[in-house]
């Protein structure tokens, strides 16, 4: 999250408010993250440096440490025996003492993520773990463009807010970091993590139970069909549908990052011009994820308030990222917007529904019901063999996604007349962002 400190910062006495110190009541809560930017000193990026390579090498040691018991046929070392070796004796040692230097939590933290990632593989090994198969965990590089380090509770940090969008985070050996508060936190955090991103920037990020506040509820329901010539179609069970357009961020900066990237391309191994290049094209990357994901946020936002559920397709985006399409199906990032109206449905008290992916959404009339087969991509248009209705393709994708969620068939709204007005191809409604039910012709 990009946000500047305001300029002409007033004195600090008397306006801070403590926010360990507060008593906060959450009723039915969610773990959300809040992330700001941070800007830390010169004197505080050292200490940061310092905290990222010892947890970076925590990190390996028990990498180290498991992969030889593993060579010698020695039953794994557990995360206690690890934390003993590597951390209580290993500081006594002068190979190690400068982990002294540092906090002791974040060190512990990386013990426990290294762990958790050996944890993963091997569930995912025996099959008790869904999604992809897991590889086995990799040593971490000095040379990674980002990195971080968490503290939790037990580390004693600090965090301050001021009334005029300043805040401070107090990390143990590190110091009061500054931080741009464009929001309040709305509860005491549990954790914050320091993260230094690939273009050189600063963030923290605290993690906070947030109260679910539920809007009122809405007859409204909706079918979402995404694209990659249009981000989505939406059919509403009013009769209304719009078309969001997919504004193609990383198409956009193409040529930017490309000339960026020749230039860092040419430029001596470890030289500080090969450096500045290569934050260049960070930053580039850094702008267009962060333009996707605040357009993303609105519009997940948008749809969660205007629908009581929306209902949305389940993708295989990794395996179409595999295709020829593999930039514009990243580039369109259907897998975060799909997220994100989750996370945002369980705040505000609506239902997300997805469908399976084998689901014949674009081969079945929504009017009539008759499966037609399969169509290639060109074909965007298409007239029913059975009723005559000419369907638009996309349109009568998102009503099928609601018929076959039965999100309409419970509303009473399934009728043919309004699958005919939610799915039917008319020149009226071609290119507009949003369509009225009244102006779409009857001869469709």
């Amino acid at each position: 999250m990009r946000m500047a400190v305001p300029n002409g910062m007033p004195a600090l006495a008397n306006i801070i408010v403590f926010l360990h110190d507060t008593n906060y009541s959450v009723s039915v809560s969610l773990k959300k993250r809040y992330a700001y930017r941070a800007y830390p000193s010169k004197g505080q990026e050292r200490a940061l440096a310092r905290l990222f390579g010892s947890c970076r090498v925590v990190f390996n040691d028990v990498l180290a440490a498991r992969s030889q018991a593993h060579e010698q046929g020695l039953p794994f070392p557990t995360s206690g025996e690890l934390s003993k070796k590597l951390l209580t004796d290993a500081k006594r040692t002068p190979e190690r003492a400068w982990l002294t230097e540092v906090s002791s939590v974040p060190l512990q933290q990386s013990l426990a993520d290294a762990d958790r990632a050996y944890r993963n593989f091997f569930d995912s090994l025996k099959k008790k773990r869904k999604g992809a198969k897991i590889g086995r965990p990799r040593f971490k590089s000095r040379r990674d463009n980002r990195q971080a380090a968490r503290f939790t509770k037990n580390a004693g940090f600090k965090v301050e807010q001021t009334s005029h969008g300043v805040g401070f985070a107090t990390l143990p050996k590190v110091g009061r970091v500054r931080f741009a508060l464009s929001r309040d936190l709305p509860s005491k955090p549990s954790s914050v993590s320091v993260i230094r991103q690939a273009d050189g920037t600063y963030q923290v990020s605290f993690v906070v139970d947030v109260a679910e506040t539920p809007l009122p509820e809405s007859p409204r329901v909706a079918g979402v069909d995404v694209g990659l010539t249009h981000l989505a179609h939406i059919a509403s069970n009013d009769g209304a549908r719009e078309v969001v357009d997919n504004p193609r961020h990383l198409r956009a900066t193409e040529r930017r990052l490309a000339a960026a990237q020749r230039s860092l391309s040419r430029k001596k191994k470890d030289s500080a011009n090969r450096r500045k290049a290569r934050l260049n094209v960070a930053k580039l990357h850094s702008t267009v994820r962060n333009t996707r994901l605040d357009h993303h946020h609105k519009l997940a936002l948008r749809l969660v308030r205007e629908n009581q559920t929306v209902a949305v397709e389940g993708l295989n985006v990794k395996g179409l990222a595999r295709t020829r399409m593999a930039k514009s199906i990243h580039d369109a990032g259907w897998a975060t917007l799909v997220t994100l109206l989750k996370e945002k449905a369980a705040q505000y008290g609506r239902e997300i529904r997805v469908i399976s992916q084998w689901e014949p959404t674009s081969q079945v009339c929504s009017v009539c019901g008759v499966k037609d087969g399969k169509k290639p991509l060109s074909v965007r248009v298409w007239t029913c063999g059975d009723c005559g209705t000419v369907l638009d393709r996309d349109y009568n994708a998102a009503v099928n996604i609601m018929l076959a969620t039965g999100l309409v068939e419970s509303l009473n709204a399934c009728g043919p007349d309004v699958r005919r007005t939610l799915a039917c191809a008319t020149g009226v409604e071609a290119r507009t962002h949003r369509t009225d039910p009244t102006l779409i012709g009857e001869d469709a």
